[in-house]
């Protein structure tokens, strides 16, 4: 079943278009991963799809009831009491009419706050990033729409949680996600896992590859060696033509009429012809050797508060080591890494710092960079000059390897994209000879072929390095070493990168079954008192729960989970092209069959809505 197609698109904003004669089509049950160079139109496209833009020329045709729903790179979450009162806004579902809908997506909605790990009666004003990001995940998966578009989903994510976005979405409609998906990331290994089918956009073209990142590869290698050879052998015959056609009066007795105008013709398609983004030109020097140690922890502790964020430590980083350090949002990793460059003072323990250190630091939050200056004197200040692994270069000259044009080079910080201000950050860090590099998520807003021209880089880089990353595939490719965090300020280091990690690490003991009860708790407050009634009667105080009682709490949620399965089934296939063929007995079945599910859910909701209310009364008694 088509979901939507786009025919013969075009939109342009600058001097290329974006789209340029761009067809695409979906499948229902797909998962497209969305690919491109920075600034290529991915995000624009994002936002034609689901309805915020308008086409230059051309067509989207979308499904009848099509339902999709968009998660920006950066969400924003509306002014609002709560967290779960923000959400109601942004996924106006105050407007919907039907009240038991309303109800059955704000019962989801508090499930799936609780499986990110928020709490929904929390303030949207003080979330984080990635707080923000997960909560309008939240949202999307609670809202079930036919087709999900996901604009850089692992931004601010850690790994369990993009984990966990990845499981949830290789569940599909059956299991509570979005039926089909377009994701737009550089997560090779998320797009290796989630993703049926890869489709680029490259030039103003949208190019399809079945298959998942990997398989994309393979045939993009191939791919682009036709095309070039194509060009070589095109230009070539153009040349010639071109030296035909100015062999002055000896040309001009023989010329054929048929011969100069496919000549123009030649000079029209040259000219049209797209050549591919330049890519950036990464070299990285080490300068002069640091001593054989770089730090030596013994028993350095540190806490903020009652909260430890590292504890215990002994740990050596020797020259040419290269650490990973993975762990949860919070964990503590920038915090470990400036204790280990001697910037924070531990509150237990001791740190000796080896000789002849030059660092230069990748923050995260790109706090190195003042707004206000210009390109130019961000990376060269006051000289027009730049010494680089590949020797002096001027100012202009060194931006263009890092594809900022001549005259962006006076632009304001300010006016850049997040990708260009990772590539001006870059380029500050690489104009200056290191032997200690630490770069604290440098992967964010990177396209994918930058990310491998980094790796490229980090392969052959001298000195030390300290990585913190939530990228699997970018930490397999450069750490040899994984420092990862265990819980309560414990950390451990182990050989290899994050699928060494993976496969060494202790194992996490299994969730508690009646873990998906538990989000009733926070949206139990948050129902209106109407929905909250006690069919089964109970005393103002609560009263504790029968032992039959509260085996029916723990058994409701998969319950639920079955009949929400049921229901998707049921109506995917009542939604289908030759449904219309089944026998009259047959559609009254499934109607009545549809009608008693929505019955039951309600009904199941209510019972457990007001279980674990008395459940909840009661241990607080």
């Amino acid at each position: 079943m088509i979901l939507l197609s786009i025919d013969n698109a075009e939109l342009a904003y600058g001097l290329h278009p974006l789209l340029d004669r761009a067809r695409l089509t979906v499948q229902a049950d797909e998962r497209i991963g969305l690919i491109g160079r920075n600034g290529s139109g991915k995000s624009s496209l994002l936002q034609l799809i689901a309805g915020r833009g308008v086409l230059d020329d051309g067509e989207i045709r979308r499904a009848d009831g099509l339902r999709t729903v968009l998660v920006e790179q950066e969400p924003e979450l509306p002014a609002a009491e709560s967290l779960h009162d923000s959400l109601t806004l942004r996924g106006g579902l105050t407007d919907i009419d039907d009240e038991r809908e309303r109800w059955r997506i704000d019962a989801r909605l508090a499930e799936c706050l609780q499986r990110f790990g928020l709490d929904g009666a929390r303030s949207p004003a003080g979330c984080s990033g990635g707080e923000r990001k997960r909560a309008a995940l939240a949202l999307a998966f609670a809202m079930q729409p036919d087709l999900l578009l996901l604009d850089e989903p692992t931004n601010h994510l850690d790994i369990a949680g993009i984990t966990l976005l990845e499981d949830w979405l290789l569940k599909g409609g059956n299991g509570g996600g979005p039926r089909s998906l377009i994701v737009i990331t550089h997560d090779r290994a998320f797009l290796d896992r989630v993703a049926t089918r890869i489709v680029e956009l490259d030039r103003g073209l949208l190019r399809s590859y079945p298959g998942n990142f990997a398989a994309y590869e393979a045939r993009k290698t191939d791919e682009l060696a036709a095309e070039e050879k194509a060009n070589r052998r095109f230009d070539r015959f153009w040349a010639q033509e071109e030296v035909w056609i100015r062999k002055g009066v000896e040309a001009r007795r023989t010329r054929n009429e048929g011969r100069v105008l496919r000549l123009e013709a030649l000079r029209v398609e040259r000219a049209a012809r797209r050549e591919r983004m330049g890519s950036v030109k990464l070299a990285l020097s080490a300068g002069e050797r640091s001593g054989k140690l770089v730090a030596e922890l013994e028993g350095v502790a540190k806490s903020f508060g009652t909260r430890a964020v590292v504890r215990d430590l002994d740990l050596r980083v020797m020259r040419g080591d290269r650490i990973g350090l993975i762990g949860a949002n919070g964990a503590g990793k920038t915090t470990l890494i400036k204790l280990i460059l001697g910037e924070l003072p531990p509150d237990a323990g001791t740190l000796r710092l080896g000789t002849n250190l030059r660092v230069a630091y990748f923050d995260q939050l790109r706090a190195q960079l003042d707004p206000e200056r210009t390109l130019a004197d961000t990376i060269s200040p006051g000289s027009e000059w730049v010494e680089t692994a590949d020797g002096r270069k001027h100012v202009m000259s060194y931006l263009g390897d890092f594809l900022f044009p001549p005259q962006r080079a006076q632009a304001r910080v300010a006016m850049l994209s997040g990708g260009e201000r990772n590539r001006l950050l870059l380029a500050r860090l690489f104009a200056q000879p290191a032997n200690l590099l630490v770069l604290d998520e440098p992967t964010n807003d990177l396209d994918i072929e930058s990310l491998e021209l980094l790796e490229d880089t980090l392969q052959s880089y001298t000195g030390t390095l300290l990585l913190v990353s939530h990228d699997r595939a970018f930490l397999d490719n450069v750490v040899t070493q994984t420092l990862a965090a265990e819980g309560d300020g414990r950390w451990k280091e182990y050989v290899g990168g994050y699928s060494d990690w993976l496969a060494q690490r202790p194992q996490a003991p299994a969730p508690e079954k009646t873990a998906t009860a538990k989000a009733a708790s926070a949206e139990k407050t948050q129902r209106p008192a109407a929905s909250r009634s006690k069919p089964g009667g109970s005393k103002p105080g609560g009263s504790k729960l029968s032992y039959k009682e509260q085996r029916e709490l723990e058994q409701l949620p998969d319950e639920l989970e079955a009949l929400e399965r049921e229901q998707a089934e049921l109506t995917a296939r009542m939604s289908g092209a030759d449904y219309h063929r089944q026998s009259p007995a047959q559609l009254k079945t499934d109607r009545e069959r549809l009608a008693e599910i929505e019955g039951l859910l309600e009904e199941k909701f209510m019972r457990w809505s007001e279980l674990d209310r008395r459940a909840t009364q009661a241990a607080g008694a």
